[in-house]
């Protein structure tokens, strides 16, 4: 059987349990278990003698078996009695003595320990000492036996007593030692697979590849695993002894220093191909990448470890600019409807920036009828927009603005410029409630246009009737402004006149998603692209996700606002919950409304478990009731430590109701399980005031526009993303009135979560904040599409840190895609690129 790094693990082992486990951690192939990286590795572990042993610290140290006994029981145990005379000696020390112990349940396990430990004279161990019974004593240590002198060089067919399976496991004391004392990897682990039991997973699958591969090539010598450490040959409560076993006959021998490396690298590298082009690679002086899976699965020094880290970074980076490119030139070689203002000719269209032509068109009426002044940064945006409209290829541009920058007003000029030139445009909203929102908005602000600009709304939760008189107005092809929600992605919408397509809050929907919308046109054209976001993106993140747009920043705010005022309330602190609450009543009564926030909906509810990631969202799914947290903690075993159950929508509710401070006051409820006209009637309520106090799950996170919303209350804020909360505190202080965010947590002292909030308290500046997120929690958590229930083919690259490698990357690519548009000579990165954009489907940025 041929190994590669699709293999299902399923198929190379047998112990189910280990699978199952693996797969819970979204290991399910040879190639996920690769890059199921460590978050760690070890210190080298010191050598000295048992007499310079410091309990509870590890060490390792080289020693002869004196004897080994069974001793019966409910749990029998194999204690083995060993003294380093002679490794004392040659370190100037007195010897000393010390007991190998092992538990075990079953016979055959403690029968094979026991046949290990008297096969050799010599073992090199690796464990952290106790004390029992006045005892010197190792518990489990890892264990390597020494071939004697006669079988040295070798192991491999070392003669034990006829018919056994175990072999010596290294040829000298000084290879063993070696191994035994080099830094080990740490992997994030579970409590159904330990750390250990994942490095011996992925070591074996290492060895399997290259011996498997050798094997039919007699030029090549088998793979050997530069370490093993006895983890591979000791079985733990999840495998059998008798699965121990097989492993122990079938795991090969080292040899020595850098010919074993290169022996398991040459090996490794049928089976693991190159994705780097050899030019790149050698300029930069990159590991094979087989050589770098070797250096981070089993490294022999932390430098070595760190050179393979940066190697396959550089890869991922190199990868997804390769990608970006290519997908950027794509969408160069479609064709798209010029929209001209006025109809002006192509030969003039390049002027419309500077002469300010077509004073009487749709969009120049629309910014004359405004009631204020646009923005330099707005009218500047809108300059650029237009000059992209006007060309015969398609748009790809990404706004960015803070919440309240006035995005909205320069999408509905693009779109008017669109409708102008005799064209249908798609604004996309995420949550039916933005997208009734903007439908009242545009209809209002082009209500005086003349031609008249027909804007229709359609939802996933509309009645029958008026869906279908709504699917049949975007079918005629009339010139007009479609407002949707994620209907505008079904098969039954049909826009044959499409030429531009806006999708607001960017991070909710996918290239997959917008790539439907090309198919919407009946004359083969691809709409241009206006896509835009309120959650902040570093430059640098933005350059590199959003490679294949242009990017437009909107960075001045509209006067009036006032700062919303951050608070950091530590729930355990009742005083202050008590004022905090009194507060919110004072507003209400001022005549104000309040926003309280729960990452839950109730009690029962799933997303208590979504502390190890986020939920997928659903189609038409408004709120993330899976919050997002990707700022878990982990024990030095790389187990998750257990956090407090989070706050539900239903349990909060219901508390704050029986508080005096808010007697006669009614709640409003809101989440994203609630049927759409629910939540028109509710937002309805809450913006009149009848019910002035909404209790919601993250559902107001994006598009809710209540300007007597003065205060918000974030529930287990220490569990959001900092992006998360700079969102959810913008529902606030929309209507020039003094405005509070209170950030309720549970965090300790100290924390890197207190530290965070301390972020979101000090300041207001999404580009800061945003930047913080980042550098908090990486590039693998803030980027990809994990929001939607995909995978991330970033595992190692973090875009803050990275940019300089980024860069470095981005300019390479040019220039190999300008020497080779289509790949053709590097055929193993054209596959990981198809396999990059594949598994990135949505380019989504967390919010």
């Amino acid at each position: 059987m041929s190994i590669t790094l699709n293999t299902a693990l399923a198929s190379l082992i047998t112990n189910k349990r280990r699978v199952s486990a693996l797969k819970s951690l979204g290991v399910t192939t040879v190639g996920e278990a690769l890059t199921y990286f460590p978050f760690r590795v070890t210190d080298p572990v010191r050598l000295a003698t048992l007499r310079e042993a410091q309990l509870g610290r590890q060490m390792a140290f080289v020693a002869a078996v004196r004897d080994v006994r069974v001793v019966p029981g409910r749990m029998l145990r194999v204690i083995a009695t060993v003294d380093d005379a002679d490794f004392a000696r040659a370190h100037n020390m007195p010897g000393g003595t010390a007991q190998l112990t092992f538990f075990g349940g079953r016979k055959n396990y403690i029968d094979w320990v026991s046949m290990r430990l008297k096969s050799s004279p010599v073992l090199v161990v690796s464990g952290t000492p106790s004390e029992y019974m006045g005892q010197l004593q190792f518990t489990h240590p890892d264990f390597l036996t020494v071939a004697p002198p006669e079988f040295a060089g070798a192991t491999a067919a070392a003669a034990l007593p006829t018919g056994s399976k175990l072999k010596y496991d290294a040829d000298s004391i000084d290879e063993a030692t070696l191994r035994v004392t080099r830094p080990r990897p740490v992997y994030h682990a579970s409590s159904r697979i330990s750390s250990e039991h994942i490095h011996e997973t992925i070591l074996n699958l290492l060895w399997m590849m290259g011996a498997r591969t050798s094997t039919s090539q007699s030029a090549q010598t088998s793979l050997v695993p530069p370490s093993t450490n006895s983890i591979a040959v000791q079985p733990g409560e999840n495998q059998s002894a008798d699965t121990a076993e097989d492993d122990a006959s079938n795991m090969p021998n080292d040899a020595e220093g850098n010919n074993a490396m290169a022996s398991a690298v040459g090996a490794l590298a049928h089976a693991i191909p190159d994705i780097l082009p050899e030019q790149i690679r050698a300029s930069k002086g990159l590991m094979h990448r087989a050589e770098a899976f070797l250096a981070i699965h089993d490294p022999d020094s932390r430098a070595r470890f760190n050179e393979a880290i940066d190697t396959l970074r550089y890869e991922e980076a190199f990868i997804s600019q390769v990608s970006l490119l290519k997908a950027r030139s794509h969408a160069h070689t479609s064709a798209a409807h010029p929209c001209l203002l006025d109809n002006t000719s192509a030969a003039t269209a390049a002027n419309i920036t500077e002469s300010g032509n077509g004073a009487h068109n749709l969009r120049d009426q629309f910014i004359s009828s405004l009631p204020f002044t646009l923005t330099s940064g707005q009218q500047q945006v809108i300059d650029d927009i237009a000059a992209d409209l006007a060309r015969d290829w398609p748009m790809q541009r990404l706004l960015q603005g803070e919440v309240g920058s006035g995005k909205t007003v320069v999408a509905l000029a693009a779109m008017l410029q669109a409708v102008g030139a005799g064209y249908q445009a798609v604004l996309v909203a995420p949550t039916q409630v933005l997208a009734e929102q903007h439908a009242e908005t545009i209809s209002a602000m082009v209500a005086d246009l003349s031609p008249q600009v027909p804007v229709t709304l359609l939802t996933g939760g509309m009645k029958l009737a008026a869906r279908r008189k709504a699917l049949a107005a975007a079918a005629s092809g009339e010139q007009g402004i479609i407002v949707a929600t994620h209907a505008a992605f079904s098969k039954t919408f049909q826009a044959p006149h499409l030429a531009l397509v806006v999708i607001d809050e960017q991070h909710r929907f996918g290239v997959e998603q917008r790539e439907s919308l090309n198919a919407k046109t009946d004359d083969g054209t691809t709409p241009h692209l206006l896509v835009m976001t309120a959650t902040p993106i570093p430059r640098t993140a933005a350059m590199t996700w959003f490679g294949d747009l242009d990017i437009s920043w909107l960075t001045e705010l509209p006067g009036g606002r006032k700062p919303i005022r951050t608070v950091v309330v530590n729930e355990a602190d009742a005083p202050t919950m008590v004022r905090m609450f009194q507060h919110i009543r004072a507003r209400v009564d001022a005549g104000e409304r309040a926003y309280i926030v729960c990452p839950r909906i109730d009690m029962d509810d799933e997303a208590e478990t979504a502390s190890a990631g986020r939920r997928k969202r659903s189609a038409e799914a408004d709120d993330s009731i899976g919050i997002d947290n990707p700022y878990e903690t982990y024990d030095d075993n790389g187990e998750a430590e257990a956090r407090p159950p989070l706050h539900s929508v239903e349990e909060i509710a219901g508390r704050l109701q029986k508080l005096p401070q808010f007697a006669g006051i009614q709640f409003a409820t809101l989440t994203g399980r609630d049927k759409d006209e629910v939540k028109t009637q509710v937002m309805a309520d809450f913006a009149t005031g009848k019910t002035p106090i909404l209790v919601s799950t993250t559902v107001i996170e994006v598009g809710v526009d209540v300007k007597q919303a003065s205060c918000i209350v974030i529930f287990d804020a220490d569990r959001y993303g900092l992006s998360q909360l700079h969102q959810l505190r913008g529902r606030v202080g929309r209507g020039g009135t003094n405005s509070w965010a209170f950030l309720i947590s549970r965090a300790e002292p100290g924390s890197i979560a207190e530290q965070r909030l301390e972020v979101i308290h000090n300041s207001l500046d999404g580009a800061e904040i945003a930047q913080a997120d980042l550098e908090f929690r990486g590039a693998g958590d803030v980027l990809g599409d994990a929001q939607s229930g995909g995978k991330s083919s970033l595992k190692l690259l973090r875009v803050v840190k990275d940019a300089d490698m980024i860069a470095d990357a981005r300019v390479r690519a040019e220039q190999l895609l300008a020497a080779d548009p289509e790949l053709n000579n590097d055929v193993q990165l054209a596959g990981a690129v198809l396999d990059f954009t594949r598994g990135n489907e949505t380019f989504l940025t967390s919010s």
